[in-house]
C-alpha cells in the first residue's frame, strides 16, 4: 500500500480547472508532465499514468514531450518558468522515483504554476514497487485535487462481470481491476453465474447474486482475503442487493409466489428483514442516498417503470419521474445532488441524471443498448456497460456529467455491470 504522505508546500487553493457540468464543454488545461526522475524505466511510466488518468478526465490536456524545451535535471528546483509558458502549459508536474535502503519505492513529485510562477503542491509517497500504478493513480488525484477543488477518482478499482463465450453459453465470472482497466483479477470461477456486484463504501468488499444452488443467492465477498458468506437464502428470486451507507445493511428487491416485486432491507449483523414497500407493482433496483435518510427505487406501479424515492424506512415514497419512456437502475450520486438511470425510449437506450427531486433531467449518452450506471466516488464521472448491435457482447465505458467526454474501458473480453469502488485506504 502507499503510505508516508508528506506534503513539501502547498499554496491557499485556488482552481485553475472550474468545472461547472452545465457548460458542456470544457475546455482541457494544457499540463506538462515531465518523465520522473530514476535510475530505470519506472519515472517515466509513472509519469505516463499520471498523464493518462488526467487526460481520460476530459479536464486536462497532456502536451507532447517533444515539445518541451527544458530538460527538468533536478525537480527540486524552480523550473524556468519562460520556458514552459511559451508551449503553453499552464501547470507543469516534476517528479523522481528513488528506492529506500529498504526497498520501498520513494515517489516524489511537484506541481507547479508556470503563468504565476509558484508551486501549487508537492508530496511524497513510499510503496513496495508491486504497487508503483497505485502511487502513480495517488499522484493523479492529487494533481487532479489541487487544481480543481474536487477530490480524485484515480485511486479506484472497479468490479464488474467479465463474459465469455457464445451467448448461449455465456460464462460470467466476478472480476475485479484498476479504474483504468489495469490488474484484473478473477474472483469468481465462472462455474456458477455471478450477477450485479456492488461495493460495500466502507470496506473493500462487495455483495452480489450467485446461482450456485440453482436460485439467486445474496453473498458478501471479502476481496483481499477471498472470505465469502451467504448472506441469506431467501424464498422466490432476489435483485440487485446494495449496501447502506454505513455499511451495516443491504437492500434489495425480493419477488414472492405472486409475482410482486418489493423492497426489504438487512440488518447484516442480526440478519433480520424489514420490508419496505408493499405493493402488488414490480418494485426494484434501490439505491441509497448518501446520508442513508432516503432510498430511490423503480417501479412500475403507475403503468410503467419510472423512478420514486422514500424514507429509508418505507415513509413518503413518491414519485419524481415524469419524462417518456421507462426508467431502470437509479442510484444516487456520492455528492448526493443527483441520481443516475437507465431510460428507455424510442427503441433507444439513455443513461442520464436527474436532481433528487426529479427536476433538470439530462441525458448524457444514448445507444443501441446501455445500461447500469455506477458513480466514480467523487460524483463526477458514470461508468455503464452497452452492447453494440450485432456486437456479440457487451464493453465498459466512462462518460463525466458534461456528457461531452465519452471513454471506453479496455477489457480482455466482454464486460457487464460495473460498480465502483470508494476511494482506497
Amino acid at each position: 500500500m502507499a503510505s508516508g504522505m508528506t506534503a513539501f508546500t502547498t499554496l491557499p487553493a485556488r482552481a485553475l480547472v472550474e468545472i461547472d457540468v452545465n457548460k458542456g464543454n470544457i475546455e482541457p488545461l494544457p499540463i506538462a508532465i515531465t518523465d520522473f526522475l530514476s535510475a530505470d524505466a519506472l519515472g517515466a511510466e509513472i509519469a505516463s499514468i499520471v498523464a493518462a488518468d488526467l487526460q481520460r478526465s476530459g479536464l486536462f490536456a497532456p502536451i507532447d514531450k517533444g515539445a518541451f524545451i527544458e530538460k527538468i535535471s533536478n525537480p527540486d528546483v524552480a523550473p524556468r518558468f519562460e520556458d514552459w509558458k511559451v508551449i503553453n502549459a499552464q501547470a507543469l508536474v516534476t517528479g523522481r522515483v528513488s528506492q529506500e535502503a529498504d526497498g520501498r519505492l520513494r515517489a516524489e513529485f511537484r506541481l507547479w504554476d508556470t503563468f504565476a510562477g509558484q508551486q501549487l503542491a508537492g508530496e511524497q509517497f513510499f510503496a513496495n514497487k508491486a504497487n508503483s500504478r497505485r502511487i502513480a493513480h495517488i499522484i493523479a488525484d492529487a494533481i487532479y485535487e489541487r487544481l480543481t477543488g474536487e477530490k480524485g477518482y484515480f485511486d479506484t478499482r472497479v468490479v464488474f462481470i467479465d463474459e465469455s463465450g457464445s451467448k448461449q453459453q455465456r460464462k460470467k465470472r466476478l472480476a475485479i481491476m484498476d479504474q483504468d482497466g489495469a490488474n484484473v483479477r478473477y474472483l469468481s470461477d465462472g462455474r456458477a453465474i455471478a450477477m450485479t456486484p456492488r461495493f460495500s463504501p466502507t470496506r473493500q468488499e462487495i455483495t452480489y447474486m450467485s446461482y450456485e444452488s440453482g436460485q439467486p443467492q445474496v453473498y458478501l465477498l471479502q476481496i483481499e482475503t477471498g472470505q465469502r458468506e451467504l448472506v441469506g437464502n431467501f424464498p422466490g428470486m432476489t435483485f440487485a442487493p446494495r449496501f447502506s451507507p454505513d455499511g451495516q445493511r443491504v437492500i434489495m428487491s425480493l419477488m414472492r409466489e405472486d409475482g410482486n416485486s418489493n423492497i426489504f432491507s438487512m440488518d447484516l449483523r442480526s440478519r433480520t428483514t424489514t420490508r419496505l414497500t408493499n405493493s402488488s407493482a414490480i418494485d426494484t433496483s434501490p439505491s441509497y442516498a448518501p446520508d442513508g435518510s432516503k432510498v430511490v427505487f423503480t417501479s412500475d406501479r403507475g403503468g410503467q417503470p419510472q423512478i420514486y424515492v422514500m424514507g429509508a424506512d418505507g415513509s413518503g415514497q413518491t414519485r419524481i419521474s415524469f419524462g417518456g419512456g421507462s426508467y431502470s437502475t437509479p442510484v444516487w450520486s456520492p455528492r448526493g445532488d443527483l441520481i443516475a438511470f437507465t431510460k428507455q425510449s424510442g427503441g433507444q437506450f439513455q443513461i442520464g441524471v436527474m436532481k433528487t427531486d426529479g427536476s433538470g433531467e439530462r441525458i448524457l449518452s444514448t445507444g443501441f443498448q446501455q445500461e447500469g450506471p455506477t458513480w466514480a466516488p467523487n460524483g463526477r464521472v458514470l461508468m455503464f456497460f452497452r452492447d453494440a448491435p450485432g456486437g456479440g457482447g457487451p464493453r465498459l465505458f466512462s462518460i463525466d456529467l458534461t456528457g461531452r467526454n465519452e471513454q471506453a474501458i479496455p477489457t480482455q473480453g466482454f464486460a457487464s455491470d460495473p460498480a465502483w469502488s470508494p476511494l482506497l485506504d
